[in-house]
């Protein structure tokens, strides 16, 4: 440990841990006090009267885990957020669990009793530490205030390099109280023993992937969350380009790749593009960037780019493997690893033509062509799909979050985000997560335009934040499309159930969500035509504080393409016109039962035989 030559000052545990988090760039806490974290609040109560820090008050703990959640996958930087002992303590466990899942970098402080009631089951006293284990990058508990700058350093320097994750801080109330002889430290002196993350990738590795990268006829980039965590947005455009390889993203990829950009084919997966699905199926290179081959994503593993090689890059090594062996692995940082690869392919001065992946890239459009993702039009009714579009026209370039179903799966499809413009639950597939973490990008971006996408369903469950966008003014719009049920639940239900739909149906206890809104002072508004759609998302746009448009949409439009659960991702529900599809791509037939398949289809489905 290297510590800044700072003169030691009298101070308490609390003054320690507030001066640390401002010297780490800390301006904005969302938590909410409670007895055990008590001595923290009364600092802070000094903090911001200084103007150094603001505290946000939210009304519920886990509101303030996924604002600090939206602010580190807005900015790039550590969130933070505070919670007391006990219940306040457990809140914060499904919005810790929640970036953990997703790599997000943050620092969850909770309040702990005294030192020396831990482990009488005092009141209010929960073992935090023990039950978020497996949910953290690291865990402490501060059992001397002498140890607070350190840990909060380390806290930070874990938090937001490597593989980004949570850290938790538990702080017992009497080491807040305690005064000490207090040295501060520095934003970067720190050494922990063991944490060295590997950010250079192997130089033998990079030239094994290139060879492999000048030879593939039909490559795809399979990009995810780690090119964004990496801030690696121009040099993987400049490696799609060189190569003139189309490229697809995952959901917590998606704004990594341009994709207005003629290479994007969108997101592949459960509800991916049928022509990313279609070319991850047959691709015979797959260059995995900063994903981790998610079920969510492969569908049936072992059909997934099944004729691929594979070239892995990511900068935790527990990923390279875990579920497909690459041919070539690469450890490191994104963005350290494709600028070496960039700065070799200039050297080597062999330009690609993109002669030798042409009609690899025509397919693709064929596939594109013929299997557009398409906006029903109901002649009494909104679908979902028109009322994403028409926000994606008018705020093309707003940062987006959303919760979790039908909704997420829409706006994923036809949004088309800028960098880290897109915050969505991935991993967890958190209800409740759009409107704290829009909340946390807009504190910490306020000239910047964030709408939340949430449904009927996910905006219930944190509804009470409402009460914290009309104290603080956060100028946050949310869209709900509302069709009255847990959309996916439903579809799912309808699709794999046989139509029983056993406690999906939201519509009895429904709010009155204008009415809602009014009683926590936001305004709200029902939007029920396509007449007034384009109006009232315009309104609500140039209106100068939170917004909420509760948009009644068709209640039985599902979610296509889908990859059925076990099936291959070429293999997709929702897909118009079987004729188009065996025009699309080639044909074969079962040797076993004579059943004729499409190429992408490796087992035939019928009696299971390999093709």
């Amino acid at each position: 440990m290297q510590l800044q030559r700072t003169a030691t000052q009298r101070a308490t545990g609390a003054y320690a841990l507030l001066d640390s988090l401002k010297r780490h760039g800390v301006r904005h806490i969302f938590g909410y006090p409670g007895g055990a974290i008590l001595p923290i609040y009364d600092e802070l109560y000094r903090f911001e009267a200084a103007g150094d820090i603001q505290h946000i008050l939210v009304r519920h703990e886990q509101g303030a885990a996924h604002a600090a959640d939206g602010y580190a996958r807005a900015t790039g930087q550590v969130g933070v957020c505070f919670g007391t002992s006990g219940p306040g303590a457990t809140n914060l466990v499904t919005g810790i669990a929640t970036a953990h899942m997703d790599s997000i970098p943050m620092v969850a402080i909770t309040g702990q009793v005294p030192r020396a009631a831990i482990g009488t089951d005092a009141f209010q006293e929960t073992d935090i530490y023990g039950i978020t284990l497996p949910i953290v990058k690291h865990s402490y508990v501060v059992r001397d205030p002498r140890d607070m700058a350190r840990v909060v350093a380390e806290a930070f320097h874990i938090a937001s390099t490597g593989r980004p994750g949570p850290v938790l801080i538990d702080v017992p109330k009497d080491v807040g109280l305690e005064e000490f002889d207090y040295r501060p430290i520095e934003p970067g002196d720190v050494s922990i023993r063991g944490y060295r993350p590997t950010v250079r990738g192997n130089p033998r590795q990079i030239q094994a992937a290139i060879a492999l990268l000048r030879e593939a006829k039909q490559p795809l980039l399979y990009v995810g969350g780690g090119a964004i965590a990496a801030g690696a947005h121009a040099e993987l455009q400049q490696l799609a380009e060189y190569f003139h390889i189309p490229t697809t993203t995952t959901l917590m990829g998606k704004g990594a790749f341009n994709e207005h950009h003629p290479l994007s084919v969108g997101m592949l997966g459960m509800h991916g593009t049928a022509y990313a699905n279609f070319a991850v199926s047959e691709c015979d290179l797959l260059v995995a960037v900063g994903s981790r081959f998610d079920d969510r994503v492969t569908g049936k593993l072992d059909e997934f780019a099944c004729r691929a090689k594979v070239i892995h890059i990511d900068i935790d090594p527990a990923e390279v493997g875990k579920n497909r062996t690459p041919e070539v692995p690469i450890v490191g940082d994104v963005r350290q690893v494709l600028t070496e690869l960039l700065r070799r392919l200039g050297e080597e001065n062999q330009p690609d033509d993109g002669e030798r992946t042409r009609k690899w890239r025509d397919r693709i459009d064929r596939w594109r062509e013929d299997y557009p993702l398409e906006i029903p039009q109901y002649p009494d009714s909104l679908a979902p799909q028109e009322v994403i579009a028409e926000l994606n026209r008018q705020a093309p370039n707003a940062f987006y979050t959303t919760d979790v179903g039908q909704h997420q799966m829409w706006a994923a499809q036809f949004l088309r985000n800028p960098p880290r413009r897109w915050i969505s639950s991935a991993g967890l597939g958190t209800m409740g997560f759009g409107v704290p973490a829009a909340m946390g990008a807009k504190v910490a971006l306020p000239d910047e335009e964030v709408i939340c996408i949430s449904g009927d369903g996910s905006f219930q469950m944190n509804l009470q934040e409402l009460g914290t966008l009309a104290q603080f003014g956060i100028n946050v719009k949310t869209v709900i499309i509302n069709n009255g049920w847990q959309g996916m639940v439903r579809q799912w239900q309808q699709t794999f159930f046989g139509e029983r739909y056993s406690a999906s149906n939201m519509e009895m206890g429904m709010p009155d969500i204008e009415l809602l809104c009014r009683a926590y002072g936001v305004i709200g508004r029902v939007v029920e035509t396509r007449e007034e759609l384009a109006e009232a998302i315009a309104t609500m746009l140039n209106h100068d504080g939170p917004y909420v448009i509760d948009a009644r949409v068709n209640k039985t439009e599902n979610c296509y393409p889908m990859v059925a659960p076990g099936k291959s991702n070429a293999q997709m529900l929702g897909l118009p016109d079987r004729a188009k599809l065996e025009a699309a791509i080639e044909l074969v037939y079962c040797p076993n039962c004579g059943a004729k398949n499409p190429q992408t289809n490796h087992f035939c489905p019928e009696c299971g035989t390999k093709l």
